[in-house]
C-alpha cells in the first residue's frame, strides 16, 4: 500500500521544458530573463503593478518591514495562530510582535482583538490568510486607516483565493507569498513581494541588492547594509510554468476539498472545515478538519491511526505564544487559538490525490474517531 503524503507539487512537461531552457540558455545577458518574466506575470495575475521575486516568503516579509522603516520600539500585530515564519521577520528588524486571538470560523486575525492591541507604538498589522482562508480584510483595513498603520497580507497559504473580486495579496500595503514545495504552486523554495507602491518597491529592490542604489556608477558600493534574498533564474523558470497552470492547480485543490467536506461533515456532526465567506473564493491550500468539542480528546488517536494507515498526519499550528521564541514577551490570552490547536488537523491534499486515496484518508479518520 503506497504512502499518502500530505502534499507534494504537480510538475509537468512544461515545467521541465522551462527549467531546461534556463539551464541551457539562462546565463550572461539572459541570467535574469525568467526572473523578470515571473515578476511581471505574477504581478499581472494579482492585478498589481509591481512584484519582486525572493528566495523565500520570510525574506520577502523581512525586506518589506525594513522598507516601511519598522524597527526597535515599534510593534507589529499578528495572530497567535501562525507559523514562526510570519513572526520571525518582526524580530529580525528589532520590532516587537504583538500576538492576538483569531476568529472562531476563519482562524485568522480577530479585528476586535487587533483593535484592543493597538498602541501608539503600533506600526503594522500582518494579516495571515491561514490554510487558504481569508482574513477579515475590510475590517482590518478600516483599523489600519484609522490608526495610520500598514496592512500587510501574508498570503503564503492563499495563492488563488479571492477576496470579493480581488486576488488574495492585492488588498494591502504589500503582500508576500511562498513557493515552497508544499504550496499551491512551487519554485522549490522561493517567495514574492507584491505592492502598488512604487517607492516601496524601489526601496525593497535596493535592500535586496546588498543595499546598492540603482544607477550608482560605483558598481560595488553599498550605500546601506542590505540583504540578498534573490530568487535564481532556474527557480523563476519553474515558477513561470507553474503560474501558467495556476487556475488548474487551484481547481484541483478545490475538488479535493469538496470530497472531504461532503463526506466528513456528514459523518462527524459538529465538525467544521475551512470556511468560504460570501463573495469570496477559498483556494483551500490545506484542508483542515476541526473536531467538535465532544471528540477533541480523540484528535491524537486519529493522527496515530492515519500514520498506521500510511497517511501523513499534520497537526494544526500551535500558538506562537507557547513557543520558546516568545518566552520573554508578556503573556497573552488567546483562548480560540489554543482551543483550535487541540482539536484540529490538516488533511492530505496534493493535486493528483485520487478519490481512492481520499477514501483511505476518510476511513482512517473515522476509524480513529470510531464514528
Amino acid at each position: 500500500m503506497s504512502k499518502i503524503y500530505y502534499t507534494k507539487p504537480s510538475i509537468g512537461e512544461r515545467e521541465i521544458e522551462y527549467v531546461l531552457d534556463a539551464v541551457r540558455n539562462g546565463w550572461g545577458e539572459q541570467c535574469y530573463d525568467y526572473i523578470n518574466r515571473f515578476e511581471r506575470e505574477f504581478a499581472a495575475y494579482l492585478g498589481l503593478p509591481y512584484a519582486l521575486a525572493t528566495s523565500s516568503c520570510t525574506g520577502a516579509l523581512h525586506l518589506g518591514l525594513r522598507a516601511l522603516n519598522i524597527g526597535p520600539g515599534d510593534e507589529v500585530i499578528l495572530a497567535d495562530t501562525n507559523w514562526i515564519a510570519s513572526a520571525a521577520p518582526v524580530f529580525y528588524v528589532g520590532a516587537t510582535p504583538v500576538l492576538v486571538d483569531v476568529l472562531e470560523d476563519s482562524w485568522c486575525l480577530d479585528p476586535a482583538a487587533v483593535e484592543r492591541a493597538i498602541t501608539p507604538r503600533s506600526k503594522a498589522i500582518i494579516a495571515v490568510h491561514l490554510y487558504g482562508n481569508l482574513a477579515a480584510l475590510d475590517e482590518l483595513q478600516v483599523l489600519a486607516d484609522r490608526h495610520g498603520l500598514a496592512l500587510i497580507e501574508d498570503a503564503a497559504e492563499a495563492l488563488g483565493s479571492v477576496w470579493r473580486g480581488h486576488k488574495a495579496g492585492s488588498c494591502s500595503t504589500f503582500s508576500v507569498f511562498s513557493f515552497h514545495g508544499t504550496k499551491v504552486m512551487t519554485t522549490g523554495e522561493g517567495g514574492m513581494l507584491a505592492t502598488r507602491d512604487e517607492a516601496l518597491l524601489k526601496r525593497v529592490q535596493q535592500l535586496n541588492n546588498h543595499g546598492r542604489a540603482a544607477g550608482d556608477l560605483r558598481q560595488f558600493w553599498p550605500c546601506e547594509l542590505g540583504h540578498k534574498y534573490k530568487m535564481s533564474n532556474l527557480q523563476a523558470a519553474l515558477g513561470c510554468a507553474q503560474l501558467e497552470r495556476i487556475d488548474e492547480l487551484v481547481a484541483h485543490k478545490r475538488e479535493v476539498f469538496a470530497v472531504y467536506r461532503e463526506q466528513l461533515l456528514t459523518a462527524i456532526p459538529g465538525a467544521s472545515m475551512n470556511p468560504q465567506a460570501a463573495d469570496c473564493l477559498n483556494s483551500y491550500w490545506m484542508p483542515t478538519l476541526v473536531l467538535p468539542l465532544a471528540l477533541a480528546e480523540r484528535r491524537d488517536l486519529v493522527l496515530q491511526q492515519m500514520i498506521q494507515s500510511g497517511i501523513d498526519a499534520r497537526i494544526f499550528f500551535q500558538p506562537l505564544s507557547d513557543t520558546p521564541v516568545f518566552a520573554d514577551l508578556p503573556p497573552v490570552s488567546t483562548p480560540r487559538a489554543h482551543d483550535l490547536a487541540l482539536r484540529s488537523f490538516n488533511l492530505p491534499s496534493y493535486h493528483e490525490l485520487t478519490i481512492t486515496e481520499q477514501q483511505r484518508v476518510i476511513d482512517a479518520i473515522l476509524q480513529g474517531l470510531r464514528v
